[in-house]
Parts: structure tokens; C-alpha cells; sequence
């Protein structure tokens, strides 16, 4: 691994990470159309996000492949597969097709999702936590562009038209391949020649790995909220289709921001302190959000997804840090958790949403987020 920064090849990734989440985030903006169209429950969207979730118990065995071989091609066409799925979401003519495409756009997060870090990490040198920064940016700026894309293109074409926007992903699968095609360094050659177990490998970072676990699960509940279904939120009080896919942007604006500098920031002042401040105010904000005045409502989601998303390139960087001959395998090992622990709180707030509506459910979301505070302090410092 080169000790430099090497600035081209981890902004070629963190694009491709950019190209790859503004279809994969497709599925929020037009659940509200979806469920005038198919006639589904609040929990039915949440086993929707469930499906898309569940190949990522998979992980760890994609860790396994990526320590093992040239992944370079996963991380090329994963952006057009996922494309091509989440462009038919508009045309699905019943809920158990779009169950079918959001499962293979799962697969295929997967294999991007799973081995792109290791590489980000390979190419960043000593500045791991900015490299993880740039491409968490690349995700969540991508999270803020998709719902504008997709609602424009719906106003446009009308929800069966959504497939129209397929070809940009498709492109950018095949800039990928001219990019990467000559590059070797993403294969871990030290991996290869090492006889260790991936047992062996990780034994040791069990009690890490349910430390983050905790922290995850206290600050989920927020997260689903505002990533899944703030859009049904503000529709549900009244909003406009166009009002509640731009507040979903500029607070994954805000977050693509807050990824950007968690990252660096945290290469200066530590891990740990960023995780801390990011768990004491959002709680707060999230409040502020759900009791404020109309006016309030876009600053306070600029705030919320300053904080709320600083806690991805700290957590990713913190797991590629650890002393670990297998970083793919470990790096898959916490995405499982992080996709598992969401999924489960996404369906939950879903049932719960169904029985005593989402504004309290957020508000006992809000509420149980302050429990991710002590969990820092278990944390390792180095």
C-alpha cells in the first residue's frame, strides 16, 4: 500500500459511489406515488427496504472473495446493475416485482459496497479518514441529487417514464472499466501468501464489532425517519410531492457536506470525538425538526444531516484502521451490521408508524438516539 494520497484513484472510485447511490436512491422520493399506486401499508414499505437489505447478510463472504481476488470488476458493473433495476421501480406493476428489483439492487449494493472501501483505504495512504470522506461524500452528495432527479423525471414523464434515466448509470459502468481496467493494487497480495483464519482475523475485534453494533442501533430509528420516510412525513401533513423530495435533498445535501468534513476532521481531533459530538446534538436537532415552525424546517435538516451522517467515514475509517490482516472481510463484517441493524429499525418504525402514526414514532426515535452516547466511551482510542 503507497503511503501517498493518490488523489485520481480515490476520486474514480468515489464516483463511481456517486453514480451508483443516485439510483440507488430512487426508492424514497416516490414511495408516495407507489403506495397511491399499489395500495401499500407503512409496513409494507418497510419490508420494501428489508428486501433491498437482506443480500448484505452476504457480506461477509464477499469480504472473503475481495481479500482473495481482483475485485476491480465488481466495483465496475455493480453502478449499471443497480440502474437498471432502480430505473423500472416507476413501471413495477405490483409489489412483488418491486420486491424482485429492489433484491437484486441489494446484490448488487453489495458488491460494490464491500470491497470499494478496502480500495479507498489501499489509496489513500496514511489520510485514511479523508479518503474515506471522499468517497462517503460521493454517496451521500449522490443521496441529495437522486430524489431531484427522480422527481423531475416523474413530473416529466410520469412515474412509468421513470426508466427513461437509465443510460447516465449505464455510461458511467463503462468510464469505470476504462479507469480501472489497468489498475492491480486493489488485490491484497500479503492477503494471499498469509495462512491465517478469517476467524483468527477477527476474534479479537468481537467486542468492537458490538460496541458500533449499539451505537448504530440507538441512532437508526432517526436515520430511517429521515432517509426512508420523510418524504410520507411531509406529503402526510399536507406537503407538496416537489417540497418533500427537495427537503429529502437538501438534508442528504447537508449530510454529503457533514461526510466530507467528518472525515478530515477527524484525522485532527480523533475518532471518537466526532462520534461524541455527532451523538449528542443530533438527537436534539432531530427534535427541533419535529416541533419547530415551517420556517425552521429546512435549516434544522441542514443541521441534522451535518451530524447525523458524520458518524460514516469515522465508522469506515475506524474499521480499516484496526489491526487486521483481512480489511475486506472486516469492512464486510460492519456493513452487514450496518445494513442489518437498519433494516430491522426501518420495518419497526414502519409497524409502529402504522399503529400510533410516524410524527410520534419519530419523536421516540429522537428520544432512545441519546442512548448511543455511552456507547463511545467503550470505544477503543487507538
Amino acid at each position: 500500500m503507497a503511503k501517498e494520497f493518490q488523489t485520481g484513484k480515490v476520486l474514480t472510485i468515489s464516483i463511481g459511489h456517486f453514480v451508483h447511490d443516485i439510483y440507488t436512491s430512487f426508492l424514497a422520493p416516490i414511495l408516495p406515488l407507489l403506495i397511491d399506486k399499489l395500495g401499500i401499508s407503512l409496513s409494507m414499505v418497510g419490508v420494501l427496504d428489508v428486501v433491498r437489505k437482506i443480500p448484505s447478510l452476504f457480506n461477509p463472504l464477499i469480504g472473503l472473495m475481495a481479500d482473495k481476488i481482483c475485485v476491480k470488476y465488481l466495483i465496475i458493473l455493480a453502478p449499471a446493475i443497480s440502474t437498471i433495476t432502480m430505473s423500472l421501480l416507476g413501471t413495477a406493476p405490483s409489489y412483488s416485482i418491486l420486491l424482485i428489483l429492489l433484491f437484486v439492487t441489494g446484490i448488487s449494493s453489495s458488491l460494490f459496497h464491500v470491497p470499494s472501501p478496502v480500495a479507498i483505504k489501499r489509496f489513500s495512504g496514511e489520510k485514511s479518514g479523508t479518503g474515506m470522506s471522499f468517497y462517503m461524500v460521493g454517496g451521500e452528495f449522490a443521496r441529495s441529487v437522486g430524489p431531484l432527479l427522480i422527481t423531475a423525471a416523474i413530473s416529466y414523464w410520469g412515474l412509468e417514464g421513470s426508466y427513461r434515466v437509465m443510460p447516465l448509470g449505464i455510461i458511467a459502468s463503462i468510464i469505470l472499466y476504462f479507469k480501472l481496467r489497468n489498475v492491480k493494487e486493489i488485490v491484497n497480495s500479503k492477503i494471499q501468501k498469509k495462512k491465517d483464519t478469517s476467524t483468527d482475523s477477527i476474534k479479537h475485534l468481537i467486542p468492537i464489532f458490538l460496541i458500533v453494533a449499539g451505537f448504530i442501533l440507538f441512532r437508526a430509528g432517526i436515520k430511517s425517519a429521515l432517509t426512508l420516510y420523510l418524504p410520507i412525513y411531509l406529503t402526510g401533513k399536507g406537503e407538496s410531492l416537489w417540497l418533500a423530495g427537495i427537503s429529502l435533498s437538501v438534508f442528504q445535501f447537508a449530510g454529503a457536506t457533514g461526510t466530507l468534513g467528518a472525515g478530515y476532521i477527524s484525522d485532527k481531533i480523533g475518532k471518537r470525538n466526532i462520534l461524541l459530538i455527532s451523538a449528542v446534538l443530533s438527537p436534539i436537532i432531530m427534535w427541533g425538526f419535529l416541533t419547530a415552525n415551517t420556517y425552521l424546517v429546512f435549516p434544522l435538516l441542514i443541521l441534522e444531516g451535518l451530524l447525523l451522517f458524520a458518524q460514516g467515514p469515522v465508522l469506515l475509517a475506524y474499521f480499516q484502521d484496526l489491526n487486521t490482516n483481512r480489511p475486506a472481510f472486516v469492512n464486510s463484517i460492519y456493513m452487514t451490521i450496518n445494513f442489518g441493524v437498519n433494516s430491522a429499525i426501518v420495518l419497526l418504525v414502519g409497524i409502529v408508524g402504522d399503529y400510533i402514526g410516524l410524527e410520534l414514532t419519530f419523536k421516540i426515535a429522537t428520544f432512545i438516539a441519546f442512548l448511543a452516547i455511552p456507547t463511545i466511551y467503550f470505544l477503543p482510542k487507538n
